[in-house]
Parts: structure tokens; sequence; C-alpha cells
């Protein structure tokens, strides 16, 4: 049994949120992510529009509502086909949970004027193939392979470039 007091946890922030608290080290966990975030108004959970595909996410908004943006139809494995992607956002409200399986691109933030409180539990815990689509914190670019036009890319390893296309194998780098 491992326990913990989440303020035990020095927060990491970033430019888009100000307190993330990973759980799942203290607590270690073998096969689960647990984050908790605190988000002002205007921060997001994350700085892109992104999928895991090898783990599926769910969201559990304990104080306040968070807006998320979800790219529904859009093919992250290259074995799928689909149209252009069907982008609608759901708002999540105090108690209520989302899921979002393996492949589904999403990005939630903060639109309201108070604070957000949510958990987000990651199965199995760590991701090693995250695609992006679009990055809102970077002027809300789009994310495209320069060689073969492929609408996502992969997050790319240590020894990588930033980005990688999944299809082509292209690095990219942001500017």
């Amino acid at each position: 049994m491992e326990h913990v007091s989440i303020d035990d946890i020095d927060p990491r922030s970033t430019d888009y949120h100000s307190d993330r608290r990973e759980l799942a080290v203290p607590l270690g966990t073998e096969h689960l992510a647990i984050t908790r975030y605190v988000l002002d108004p205007g921060e997001r959970f994350s700085g892109s529009v992104h999928t895991h595909m090898d783990q599926e996410e769910v969201f559990v908004v304990l104080a306040g509502e968070a807006t998320f943006e979800i790219e529904r139809d859009r093919a992250a494995d290259a074995a799928v086909e689909s149209a252009a992607g069907d982008e609608h956002e759901l708002v999540v409200g105090e108690f209520e949970a989302v899921r979002f399986a393996p492949g589904e691109f999403q990005s939630g933030r903060n639109d309201s004027d108070d604070r957000v409180v949510a958990l987000a539990l990651g199965a199995p815990r760590d991701s090693e193939d995250v695609r992006v689509t679009r990055i809102p914190v970077l002027e809300d670019r789009n994310v495209t392979c320069p060689d073969c036009d492929r609408d996502h890319l992969r997050i790319g390893d240590d020894d990588e470039a930033e980005l990688v296309c999944p299809a082509c194998g292209a690095p990219v780098e942001l500017e």
C-alpha cells in the first residue's frame, strides 16, 4: 500500500497550465497514470490536440467545468480511412467524467471564469505513441508532414526530431 498527500507533490507548470501533479510515481502504480490538474481560467490540460494510440484516458472533473475539443472521424491509425475531422466540443461538469479511447483526438481547457480541478487517468501508465494534429498554444498551428501531407504526427523519442511522421518517417522540427 502507498499513501500520498497531493499537496506534498511538487507542481509542474508550463505556459498552458500552472498546477499539474503526477501521482503515479509517488503511489508506485505500474499500469495506471494519475495526474491532478488545477486549471485557472484560460489554462489547458495539454498544449495540443492529441491522442494516445496506446493508452485510454479518463478525465474526472472534481470542481468547475472543463471544455474538451474532440475531433471525431479523424483516423490516427494509417490503416483506418477517414474523412476530414469532425470537430466539436464537450463540456464536462463537476463530478462528471469523460473517456477517450486510444486514437481519439482531444484537448481539454478551462473556458470558464472559475478554477477547474480534475484527475486524469491513463491506462496503461506509460504511453509511447502520442500523435498530434494541432497545437493551440503555438498560434493554433496545424501539424502536417511536409513530405507526404499526413495530417498528424507522432511525438518523437529522445533521439528523434520533435515530431515524426508515422506514415513516411520524416522528421519535423517545430520552429
